[in-house]
């Protein structure tokens, strides 16, 4: 038997790209939050848990501040501690895909957490859900690869992150990989 060439694998391997993206695109985008009243979902917000994502490989706690801008969008300040006690940040704004759509936006970083890719720098902030207090909620991409839940507060009841997790799987997020956010050792204040 003759081995396969490169051409042959490279078109396996292209094949093997196009299905698996006939498979995502095939299925329904998440539910999102609605209208989304910006001025509201401003402020901080406490990383309570996350699917794995490249660029927070070194963050065990996270916030991200969000200021309202005249142009409608939001500027974001991504802050996060090491497990040396090293605090990264990656600023940048978030801005409605499209117009009238506040619960759909597109990120985009000037840096991330001190890394250069600029393949990282960008991407779907969808909003799935905020409760009607504006302090917790749920934030992910329609391609389900990225999830975060999202408080006001450093901690999150047990109820209230069940409620959050029972909505991320009626979305079609996979939740095993999930990391949670360990104990604040102090609470940090910072301004977008």
């Amino acid at each position: 038997m003759k081995p396969a060439g490169p051409w042959r694998a490279l078109g396996l391997a292209g094949l093997g790209l196009l299905l698996g993206g006939c498979a995502f695109w095939g299925r329904e985008p998440p539910a999102t939050a609605g209208a989304l009243d910006l001025e509201r979902y401003q402020g901080t917000w406490y990383e309570q848990a996350r699917l794995p994502v490249p660029f927070q490989s070194r963050c065990l706690q996270s916030e991200a501040h969000y200021r309202l801008l005249p142009s409608g969008g939001l500027a974001v300040l991504n802050r996060c501690r090491t497990a040396a006690g090293e605090w990264l940040e990656a600023s940048g704004t978030a801005s409605p895909l499209d117009r009238g759509r506040t619960d759909r936006l597109w990120v985009r970083f000037h840096n991330v957490f001190g890394y250069g890719f600029p393949v990282l720098a960008e991407g779907d902030y969808w909003v799935l859900y905020v409760d009607p207090d504006y302090r917790l909620a749920l934030v992910g991409s329609p391609d389900r690869e990225f999830l975060w839940i999202l408080s006001r507060e450093t901690t999150i009841a047990p109820q209230e992150r069940e409620r959050l997790l029972r909505l991320a799987r009626e979305r079609g997020y996979d939740l095993e990989l999930l990391i949670w956010r360990p104990e604040d050792e102090e609470p940090s204040v910072v301004a977008p």
